[in-house]
């Protein structure tokens, strides 16, 4: 799940849904019919190995994806059912594949928000969490899985959701990023669910480690992905920057600052850019560098800390 917040370097190529494509030796996929303005094509499920395989993200709750899915593998056999995160783009398909299947879900643990909702306020992304999601396996940073030539190593990227993993799969020097990190759009971070310094702390961690693909959970491959992730950092750090600009300006409220700094929005993702808003300024209170009354709320009035007292 994204926001249309692309950087100049973002990579617009969107693969086609409908059928089963190999991207290398160990990788092939398939992607999901659920295209739209936050899911691009649709989500990317990922097939790992041949023979015994490993799925990564089966998508949303449709039968219809599963089953060709499975016509595609043929006589191959699901040995696990591998899953980034839980929203509905991506995990429900799961518990569809394992009825099929009989195989066991693993990767991310159940549902979390980053923090418990504070007096009076709604969570905004409740309908896209999948809070029925329970792996048979909950993953943690460096667990392995494996299979016929190929090892799939968890990496723990809390941000978008806090529950968030990444796959490495040293084989091929690539990495499954989910919606962490994609090429065709930055991802929404949105409390309480998200938080944006777990994002931020995460792509930091993701800048140090040796892969040269990323396979994203929407959209096309991110290439050269250590310079695209300080790309990505520093276009986050300008949009902070940008904020609290805007505050200072006399911005006092999220959509007077999504009007100001989102100029020429679709209106369909205004409520992305609000909610990816709230993250920062929910990120500069906790660092002292703008103020609110109480704790930060979508619907609160922000200030400089300048201003303060």
């Amino acid at each position: 799940m994204a926001e249309i917040d692309a950087a100049p370097d973002f990579d617009p190529a969107l693969p086609p849904p409908g059928r089963m494509v190999a991207l290398g030796p160990l990788v092939r996929r398939r992607v999901a019919p659920n295209g739209g303005p936050f899911t691009a094509s649709g989500t990317c499920t990922y097939v790992v190995g041949h023979g015994r395989v490993a799925v990564i993200d089966p998508g949303p709750d449709d039968a219809a994806h599963v089953a060709a899915l499975l016509a595609d593998l043929g006589s191959e056999a699901v040995a696990m059912i591998v899953v980034t995160h839980t929203h509905r783009d991506h995990s429900p398909g799961a518990r569809l594949l394992k009825a099929r299947t009989g195989a066991p879900i693993v990767g991310c643990g159940p549902h979390r928000a980053a923090r418990a909702l504070a007096a009076g306020e709604v969570a905004h992304l409740d309908a896209a969490a999948d809070r029925d999601h329970l792996p048979d396996r909950a993953m943690r940073e460096g667990e392995t899985l494996s299979g016929d030539g190929w090892t799939l190593v968890a990496v723990e990227t809390p941000g978008h959701t806090m529950n968030h993993l990444a796959f490495a799969l040293p084989e091929a020097e690539a990495l499954f990023s989910g919606d962490h990190v994609m090429a065709w759009s930055t991802s929404i971070v949105a409390p309480p669910d998200g938080s944006m310094r777990a994002y931020m702390d995460s792509l930091d961690r993701l800048r140090g480690r040796s892969e040269t693909i990323y396979w994203p959970g929407h959209g096309g491959p991110v290439r050269d992905p250590r310079r695209f992730v300080r790309g990505l950092a520093n276009h986050r750090r300008q949009r902070e920057a940008a904020i609290r600009a805007r505050v200072a300006a006399g911005a006092a409220t999220i959509p007077a600052i999504v009007a100001a700094i989102y100029q020429g929005l679709d209106p369909r993702l205004e409520g992305a850019a609000a909610l990816s808003v709230f993250a920062h300024l929910e990120d500069l209170v906790e660092r002292g560098l703008v103020v609110t009354d109480g704790a930060p709320r979508h619907d609160g009035v922000f200030g400089r800390a300048e201003d303060a007292g």
